[in-house]
């Protein structure tokens, strides 16, 4: 199992191109759809979680479904197969290619690769949000126009969430 976390965890890292919120998606496919470890919802669960806890989310998510199936070593081997690959390629990178960035055919590349970086993000946001109810849609499009807007941090926004889900789960259970 341990060995199936790192290989999992580490190819997620190898293929990611962007941000942390281009791997959610490779993650969840690979935890829920392909290893059936998690259920939808278990996983929408730690990535709530993640995105709580200090730290970059999706290395977050990843130590938390190690966590999960494997205990402390499963965080660590989960941990190390996300980051091992894109800190090897970053040092690669920086050791081989001085001035990058700011060669046009690298630039030509990155721009033709945001779109698709952009769907990672978009789509597993629309399967989201196209499983959710109509008034968790309101009160979500409520809270990103409170962020957006008023700059109110997210930080409160979901330490008022957690409080509320817990008063309310009181209430349910009385």
């Amino acid at each position: 199992m341990l060995r199936q976390l790192f290989g999992t965890f580490f190819k997620i890292g190898l293929f990611t191109i962007g941000s942390g919120y281009a791997m959610i998606p490779l993650i969840q496919r690979e935890v829920v759809d392909n290893r059936k470890w998690f259920t939808e919802e278990d996983f929408l669960d730690q990535f709530a979680l993640a995105q709580s806890s200090p730290g970059p989310f999706a290395l977050n998510t990843a130590i938390f479904v190690g966590y999960r199936m494997r205990g402390v070593p499963g965080a660590l081997v989960s941990m190390l197969g996300v980051t091992l690959p894109p800190f090897f390629i970053m040092l690669l990178i920086a050791a081989c290619l001085t001035g990058f960035r700011e060669n046009r055919w690298v630039d030509a590349a990155f721009s033709g690769m945001r779109p698709a970086v952009l769907s990672l993000i978009v789509v597993p946001f629309i399967r989201y949000l196209s499983r959710m109810k109509w008034p968790a849609v309101l009160t979500a499009s409520g809270i990103a126009l409170t962020i957006w807007l008023l700059g109110v941090s997210p930080t409160y926004l979901i330490l008022g969430g957690a409080a509320i889900g817990v008063i309310l789960t009181f209430f349910r259970r009385k």
